[in-house]
Formats: structure tokens, C-alpha cells, sequence
């Protein structure tokens, strides 16, 4: 990425060929006031003019301009994940502007993990040292769970791990089960074990949400979606906003100790950090656990930048829908499979929810399921009728499930929507076929029902969990089209403003920033996100194809890589 200095105590005016606002009152212009780092004035050149001299830029002036796209949910890993090989079904492009190919079978997988065993002997790396992978799903090898039986192909002696791709699971061969001391005795919810033939009652391999997880994270170190993100990471993460047009991002689970404000300090103090942050706290349990973690993020806004924001909460309910550890109402999954997993037992979830709430924090909550926000919204109903706070901005991430009667209760208690509506691309057939049925499918993600409802709207990637790029996530839900061709619940899909307006104010509404970012107007950030073509313009098909040539934030500009 490339930073190209403005002199922002002066008036730099940017030309562009459009420049789309997202201001109703305003939607379009030809050209930006910006002073520093602020938007001065909107129009055509003779409103520039009012005030003053400028610096004319026209570098800009055959490209289109809009506000800075802002990723409401996904996590710094973005940028470290690949520290490790990808296994993944997709292919994925990582921020060197690489693409690693899909691996299409589980063969294939198997294939690639004895590769990597093999390398790592020839590079004598010893036995000791695990082999660990990550993007992997065996719901694409026609529900297929991997066990011991397909890991211990790749390698007996060397433990491996792969992380699944939804950060919720993780497979592991028979060396890491004996080195984690996982046995048949073990009674660790989540901990799967084979339930026929000569190995029936065994560990499989297979540790679902972080109680098992951690059997394995307490030996091998911190790994997946909760390792703590390097300096290499975070240039990565940058890389990678710019290649995506984002200039405001997450970190939606950070635990936000010594080392790891060090590491954001120290990043974003840099004059060429191109993308604001807002890291999210990650809840501790417990009464007294939550009252001391809303202490210490009250504390930490005092040390609040342009660039790094304290003051969000993440809290979980359930686990992935697609990894079988959610939890769903009745009828519960399609396939028959068990019903899921609290993460957090809901009457901890209150507790902790009201301690937090009544700190003033924003607490942004993690479910999958219908039944998870099923609870999550009855308990915020009973901790606002004991401590009401109007403008709270909490909101529920993920909610695929989220009905419309759900939604209206949503909007009675001012909540906010963050919906993964990439779901509908990445394991929309799987959905259909597997976990929901066709029904509950077509309702996934239901953008529509949450707008019709009156519920504020974002949309996100989770990123890692699928790749960061926002407009490939307004794609999803104004098209909702699936790999195998089908459009998954045309009922609820959405306009190409609508999806515009989840990925920029839509997503600042969620953070407490529509004040800021958003929308190009007078006083906010010069934050924009610069375009080869206009996205109203285009076949609706084509939005996830829209080139993105970089970024502006705070009016410097970072030219994209890719």
C-alpha cells in the first residue's frame, strides 16, 4: 500500500467522476472539501470555492468516490490466519494478493496435511512441533465428519490441528488426543466420540466451542480466531481493508490485556495506518468477573485515538449453525443432529449482559441459532425494564435465524441487527440441504424482514470466517444466490442502496460512529472508498466485481496493491 502525504492544515479539494454520499439530502457530487482530516464542504467546484484557496487532487477524477465501507464484524486475524496453511473449500485470497486454491475433497485435505508433515520433516522440524491448519468445513464433503481415522493418514507421529473455518471447531488426529490427555473418560461438553464400530465411545478428533478447544489451545498455544494478532498481522489486516475498500473495522473479540493494547498503540499510532479500529472486549463470566471487565474498558476510552476506539463488548450465546453447535427451536437441525451448545448459560448471559449494560457499554452478542436469540432478546427485555437506557446501541451479531416476530421485538427494544449475510454464499446449500431444511433456508439472514421491522441494519463477513469485502457481502444480500444457482428466499433480499447504506451507515449506526462516518458531510471523517465504477450503476450481479483502487482516510490517501 502506498501513503501518499496531504498537507491537512490546508484545503485539499478531490475531484471525482461521481461521488455517491449516502446523504439522502444530498446523494451525489462532484467534488470534496477536506481539512484536517474533516470534510470542509460537498458539491461542484464553485461551493469549494467559498472557502477559500485550495489544493486542487484530481487524481480521482475518473474514479468514483464513496464513503469508506466499515466492517461491523470480523477480527484482526484476518491479517494473521495466514501464519497457517489453508485448507479451506474456497479459494481465498490472502493480503499479499495471493489466491490459495480450494481443496474440493477430503482426500485432497488428507493429501495437503501429509505434504506439510513431509515438508516440515525435510526441513527437520521435529515431531514435537504441530502441525496446524486452518479454514477447513467437512459440511462441503456431503456431511462427512473428519475424525482420527482421516488425520492419522496424514501423520501418527507429528500432532496436528486444523481449525475449522467457522472458528467454533477444531479436528485433531490421534497424537494430539494423547498429548491433550483426551480419552474416552473424557466428559468435556463438547468432545465428540465415535458412536458406532470397534472405536464406539472414543474420541473422534472433533472438539466443538472453546471448553474442548482449550484441552488442545492449553498444549499447542493459542491458535484460531483467539491468538493473539503480531505486528506481521496487523500490516496484513491493513493490506487487506485497503485491497477491500474498508476504512473502519473490528476486532470482535479481543481480550484487550497489556500485550494486546501494546500491539494496537503501537499500530495505530503509525501515520500510515490506513483503517480506524474498534476492538471489542471479550466478556469475562461472572458477576463480579463482568463488573471488573466493565471497569477496565471505561478506563481504556480514555485512551481513545482517531484511530482506535474503545468502548464495545462481545458477549456469546451459542456456536455455529453449520458446525452443529448453535442452538435451534424446534424442529431443530434438518439432519437430526443434537441440538448445540451454550457457550454462555443463559442466566449468566443475563448477569453478565446487566453488568456490562449498566456500565453504558455498547454489548454486541454472538447468535446463531433462533433459540439463542430467542434468549438473548428476553434477557435485554428484562434488563432494560430493570435499567432502562435509552441509546444503548446494543445489538445482535450473526441472528441468521432471526424471524420476523423476532425482529419486531428487536425493534421495540431499540436493538440493532449485524447479520452474516455471506451465510447465503459460503454454506447457503448446505442450509438448504443439511443443517435447516428448505424452509428456515430461505429465510436465513432475512435483511428484508429486519428493514421491514424497523431494526437497524448492518451486514458483515466475520472475516476470517469468510473473507473480508463488503461489497461482496452487499452482493449476498441484494442477489442471496447460492453456489449450485439457487436464490436462497427471494422474499428477502434487498436493494443495492439498502445493502450500500448496511455496509457504511448501517455498520457506523451499530459502533455509535454515524456521527462520524458513514456518509460524505460536512464534519465527518474524510473517509472514503474510491471505486472504478458506481455501484448504482452497474447490474446488481456485478457489485462484487466493482474494482477498488484504495482508500482515503481522514483524507490520506492509500492506493490499493491488488
Amino acid at each position: 500500500m502506498q501513503n501518499i502525504e496531504q498537507g491537512l492544515s490546508r484545503t485539499t479539494v478531490f475531484s471525482a467522476r461521481r461521488i455517491l454520499t449516502l446523504n439522502p439530502r444530498q446523494p451525489v457530487a462532484s467534488h470534496v472539501a477536506v481539512r484536517d482530516g474533516r470534510i470542509l464542504a460537498v458539491g461542484d467546484l464553485a461551493r469549494m470555492c467559498a472557502w477559500g484557496s485550495f489544493d486542487l487532487d484530481e487524481r480521482f477524477a475518473d474514479r468514483v468516490l464513496m464513503p469508506g465501507l466499515v466492517e461491523g464484524h470480523c477480527h484482526l486475524m484476518e491479517g494473521g490466519m495466514w501464519d497457517w496453511p489453508y485448507l479451506g473449500w474456497f479459494d481465498r485470497r490472502g493480503p499479499d494478493g495471493r489466491t490459495w486454491p480450494g481443496l474440493r475433497s477430503l482426500d485432497a485435505v488428507v493429501a495437503r496435511l501429509a505434504e506439510l508433515d513431509a515438508a516440515m520433516q525435510a526441513a527437520g522440524e521435529p515431531d514435537a512441533k504441530p502441525l496446524i491448519a486452518w479454514g477447513f468445513d467437512p459440511i462441503y464433503f456431503d456431511g462427512q465428519r473428519v475424525t482420527t481415522e482421516h488425520l492419522d493418514q496424514a501423520s501418527r507421529t507429528r500432532r496436528i490441528v486444523i481449525l475449522h473455518a467457522n472458528g467454533h471447531l477444531m479436528s485433531v488426529n490421534s497424537a494430539m488426543l494423547r498429548d491433550a490427555g483426551i480419552t474416552r473418560d473424557c466428559e468435556v461438553e463438547g468432545v465428540q466420540k465415535y458412536e458406532t464400530g470397534a472405536l464406539a465411545g472414543e474420541p473422534n478428533g472433533e472438539l466443538q466451542e472453546p471448553a474442548a478447544m482449550f484441552l488442545v489451545i492449553k498444549r499447542i498455544g493459542p491458535a484460531g480466531l483467539l491468538a493473539p494478532v503480531n505486528d506481521q498481522g496487523m500490516v496484513g489486516f491493513a493490506a487487506m481493508a485497503v485491497m477491500q475498500g474498508v476504512t473502519t473495522a473490528t476486532d470482535m473479540v479481543n481480550r484487550l490485556g497489556d500485550t494486546d493494547l501494546a500491539m494496537l498503540e503501537r499500530n495505530t499510532a503509525r501515520d500510515d495506518f490506513p483503517v480506524r479500529l474498534l476492538p471489542a472486549f471479550q466478556a469475562f463470566h461472572g458477576t463480579h468477573a463482568a463488573a471488573a471487565g466493565a471497569e477496565h474498558v471505561n478506563a481504556l476510552k480514555a485512551r481513545n485515538t482517531e484511530r482506535l476506539r474503545f468502548g464495545l463488548v462481545k458477549m456469546m450465546l451459542d456456536g455455529s449453525i453449520q458446525g452443529y453447535s448453535a442452538r435451534l427451536r424446534w424442529p431443530g437441525y434438518f439432519n437430526g443432529a443434537p441440538k448445540g451448545i451454550w457457550v454462555t448459560a443463559p442466566a449468566q448471559y443475563e448477569a453478565d449482559f446487566e453488568a456490562y449494560h449498566r456500565a453504558g457499554l455498547a454489548i454486541h452478542t454472538h447468535t446463531n441459532g433462533d433459540e439463542a436469540s430467542a434468549v438473548a432478546i428476553d434477557a435485554i427485555a428484562r434488563v432494560l425494564a430493570r435499567a432502562p437506557r435509552p441509546g444503548h446501541r446494543h445489538t445482535l451479531q450473526h441472528g441468521q435465524m432471526i424471524d420476523t416476530p423476532l425482529f419486531r421485538r428487536m425493534a421495540a427494544l431499540g436493538l440493532s441487527a449485524n447479520l452474516f449475510a455471506n451465510h447465503v454464499w459460503f454454506w447457503g446449500d448446505q442450509h438448504h440441504d443439511v443443517t435447516m431444511g428448505p424452509d428456515r433456508a430461505e429465510r436465513i439472514n432475512a435483511c428484508r424482514s429486519a428493514l421491514d421491522a424497523g431494526v437497524p441494519l448492518a451486514i458483515h463477513s466475520d472475516a476470517p470466517v469468510t473473507p473480508l469485502g463488503p461489497l461482496f457481502t452487499a452482493w449476498c444480500a441484494v442477489n442471496r444466490l447460492t453456489p449450485q444457482g439457487r436464490v436462497l428466499g427471494a422474499g428477502e433480499r434487498i436493494s443495492v442502496p439498502e445493502a450500500l447504506h448496511a455496509i457504511t451507515l448501517g455498520a457506523a449506526w451499530t459502533l455509535g460512529l454515524d456521527g462520524e462516518i458513514g456518509s460524505i458531510e460536512v464534519g465527518k471523517r474524510a473517509d472514503f472508498c474510491v471505486l472504478g465504477d458506481d455501484p448504482l450503476a452497474v447490474d446488481p450481479l456485478a457489485l462484487k466485481d466493482l474494482r477498488i483502487h484504495g482508500t482515503v482516510l481522514g483524507g490520506r490517501v492509500f492506493e490499493s496493491r491488488a
